[in-house]
């Protein structure tokens, strides 16, 4: 079937094809195309819109909710810690005073020992030598005085005849002079003799104590906590006494000699109370008083301490000599007071700015921030002591049970703890 050209009721020319179907000629397009380009426009604004959606909900701040708690009662107390080691109250050491071989040991570790018992013995036969030498120098110089006073006894019988002869003519002066002199140098001679007598009675008390100072023995009651000889080990006096032995007088009483550093010291004084651990009781918590502060600083590295003692008993012997001990000595204490926690002193909101109109602070005084109707009130309050996680609350618009804001934090807001949410900052 040919093709024929016809004309449209609305002037549009079309073309009849083989199939009988009319076709719109070029020019008759135009329109399809246009609504195939909004559609395309719409695509892409559809796809830019939710890019920025996407983006916007990425990078938009986290909901921020506030970090509460409650404002209770309860017991503060301020306390400064340091560290110490523990030590018996009063530790005598034991020394040699002589030179020489250890020939016997009679005290060990732990011995329990009594006052003048027998701990070790040095080899005394050089001693023992030089006492029986000092004796026998007494002994010559005894009768030495014995020959003397003889000597003196005809010298002054000779003197006194050859006086009475002079007396007659019978002898010559000079004899005589001679007889007076010989019995004077007699008297000289006997105390010279005298004298020689207390020297040597000195040099035998002398090696007869160098001689006892081979006996080492304890001075005290008490337990040996520490030997430092063994037999046949040879012991030098000359420049330092050696020490021999440590013996603790009494293990039941013992001391912790802390180190409290001059920012803490001002407010420590004695029979304060005081409490303590050890590594070995790591659980248990002994109980003591401070017993003396005592005055000379020690200097380690431009920071300077004051040695604190601290007295406790040790009826059952657990304490060790030497043990590491962690102190905490309690300088003030309240008792069921209000007490706010001590982040709370130091937050502020982040949508309060330092600029912000807000209450001239009192002296003395600081601002919290109480929750109030889902919305953070700051109420000015004075504190007292602190124990560095809480403080004592002394006056201000708070009471048992308030929520006071300690922080701020993006997250949950039923966590516990957790209160909001709030405007962003």
């Amino acid at each position: 079937m040919s093709n024929v050209r016809t004309a449209a009721s609305d002037g549009t020319a079309v073309r009849e094809t083989g199939s009988g179907n009319p076709a719109p000629e070029a020019g008759s397009q135009r329109p399809t195309h246009r609504r195939k380009y909004v559609g395309y426009f719409a695509a892409a604004a559809a796809v830019v819109a939710a890019a920025g959606a996407a983006w916007w909900f990425a990078t938009r701040p986290a909901p921020r909710y506030y970090v509460t708690q409650p404002i209770t009662r309860g017991d503060i107390s301020h306390s400064v810690s340091a560290t110490g080691t523990v030590n018996p109250v009063l530790t005598i050491i034991v020394g040699s005073y002589v030179s020489g071989v250890i020939q016997q040991q009679f005290c060990d570790f732990n011995t329990q020992v009594r006052k003048g018992q027998l701990c070790a013995k040095i080899d005394p036969r050089p001693y023992q030598a030089l006492v029986d030498q000092a004796r026998a120098d007494l002994a010559n110089a005894r009768a030495q005085i014995l020959k003397d006073r003889a000597q003196l006894a005809y010298t002054k019988s000779a003197s006194a005849r050859n006086a009475t002869l002079l007396q007659h003519g019978i002898v010559s002066r000079d004899t005589a002079d001679n007889a007076r002199s010989a019995y004077e140098q007699a008297q000289a001679q006997v105390a010279v003799d005298t004298a020689v007598i207390a020297q040597r009675s000195a040099g035998l008390r002398t090696a007869e104590v160098n001689l006892d100072y081979t006996n080492i023995v304890s001075p005290v009651d008490g337990t040996v906590v520490s030997r430092n000889i063994t037999i046949g080990q040879t012991v030098a006096a000359s420049f330092q006494t050696p020490t021999l032995f440590l013996i603790a007088t009494d293990l039941t009483q013992m001391q912790v000699d802390a180190n409290v550093s001059e920012s803490d010291i001002g407010g420590l004084h004695e029979n304060t109370p005081a409490t303590f651990t050890v590594e070995a009781y790591p659980k248990r918590r002994f109980e003591g008083h401070v017993v003396q502060v005592r005055q000379a600083p020690q200097t380690v590295q431009n920071v300077v301490t004051y040695d604190v003692v601290i007295g406790v008993r040790n009826a059952d012997l657990s304490l060790k000599p030497g043990m590491t001990a962690t102190a905490r000595i309690v300088l003030a204490t309240r008792q069921h007071v209000l007490r706010v926690p001590d982040p709370a002193l130091r937050f502020t909101p982040s949508g309060v700015s330092p600029s912000s109109k807000l209450p001239e602070l009192p002296a003395g005084a600081v601002r919290i921030w109480v929750l109030r109707d889902a919305h953070p009130v700051a109420v000015t309050v004075t504190t007292g002591l602190d124990d560095d996680s809480y403080s004592e609350v002394t006056s201000g618009d708070i009471r048992e049970g308030d929520t006071v804001i300690v922080g701020e934090t993006a997250g949950n807001a039923a966590a516990p703890g957790v209160a909001g949410p709030r405007l962003r900052a």
